[in-house]
């Protein structure tokens, strides 16, 4: 049995017909917790936005639990779209709403329950990330760290196969940071959730990932793949090294 999640094949990205990232090809096991790494400008989030549907690519593929989600159309396309979560930088929660709102956003959109049902889901949601005693309070009357796990509660409101998190430990300082990484483990163990984290914070990439792949701007592709710990001890890439050993000058160009 197959157990990729994720396949990208061939994939090339970028704008305005400029190609920033060629010719990618990586896969995702069910269940890992994969990262994307590399300096600023070198393509992180752009590659996470192209996997999410967001913007088509210049050639390529990228399967999503079966589906070339830049093929797809339709009911197909959005049967994909309904097997992944997102979250970004900032959280992005609407700050007139509750963290329960927020969280029932997404069942309202896309499911026909009564409200009871999806009260009670965004709550088991959010009890999820240990904010149970926090439901109907607005974001702005909860800490950065606690906007960050609710932003992972609304993007688990319909129990998706994949989690996306865009730099979840950004702004945050180091312990609140650290309680997020231990409740992305704890996700990963008890709900089989596959993550694909972009993130440069070195403890959160050797506490979190099982493997990660480091993009590189001016090799316009990967210049690493695999275990953070092996690609730390053992890469022959200077680049490579000085990233994960926090030297001065290795991506200055990147």
């Amino acid at each position: 049995m197959d157990q990729t999640i994720i396949r990208v094949e061939h994939l090339t990205i970028g704008y305005g017909g400029q190609a920033l990232l060629n010719d990618l090809k990586f896969e995702v096991p069910h269940g890992e917790v994969f990262a994307i790494l590399g300096g600023s400008g070198s393509g992180k989030s752009t590659l996470l936005k192209h996997m999410i549907g967001l913007y088509p690519p210049m050639d390529g593929h990228i399967w999503l639990d079966g589906i070339d989600i830049a093929a797809a159309e339709g009911a197909t396309r959005l049967s994909a779209l309904r097997r992944i979560g997102v979250t970004y930088q900032s959280g992005a929660l609407f700050g007139s709403m509750t963290l329960a709102q927020n969280v029932r956003l997404a069942l309202e959109e896309y499911t026909e329950l009564p409200d009871e049902a999806m009260d009670l889901i965004a709550r088991m949601k959010l009890d999820l990330v240990g904010l149970k005693d926090f439901a109907d309070s607005l974001p702005a009357e909860v800490s950065g760290g606690m906007q960050k796990r609710a932003a992972i509660a609304r993007a688990m409101a319909l129990d998706p196969a994949i989690l996306f998190l865009d730099e979840p430990s950004a702004g945050l300082d180091p312990v609140t940071s650290a309680g997020l990484d231990q409740l992305i483990l704890r996700l990963k163990r008890g709900l089989g959730v596959t993550f694909v984290v972009v993130t440069h914070e070195l403890p959160s990439i050797f506490t979190i990932a099982d493997r990660v792949i480091m993009l590189d701007r001016r090799a316009r592709g990967i210049v690493a793949e695999g275990r953070p710990q092996e690609l730390r001890d053992h890469s022959d890439n200077p680049v490579v090294r000085q990233f994960f050993n926090r030297q001065a000058g290795a991506l200055e160009a990147a």
